[in-house]
């Protein structure tokens, strides 16, 4: 299952969260949300992004 998470906190600070997804996929998916919430802060890429199997992830910051 492919999914894209938003996450806002009380402060406002957004961060985004695919799953599912292989390789760059998954920043192909969640580039249009990432853009339309503003400058991306920074980017984490979790153990998962670096396998070959379909369980890919990775976080977007946004300020």
């Amino acid at each position: 299952m492919k999914i894209i998470e938003i996450v806002v906190s009380p402060t406002g600070q957004t961060q985004v969260e695919t799953k599912g997804f292989s390789g760059s996929e998954c920043r192909d998916a969640s580039r249009f949300i990432v853009e339309a919430l503003g400058e991306c802060a920074g980017e984490q890429l979790t153990a998962e992004f670096h396998e070959t199997s379909t369980n890919q992830s990775v976080d977007h910051e946004i300020q």
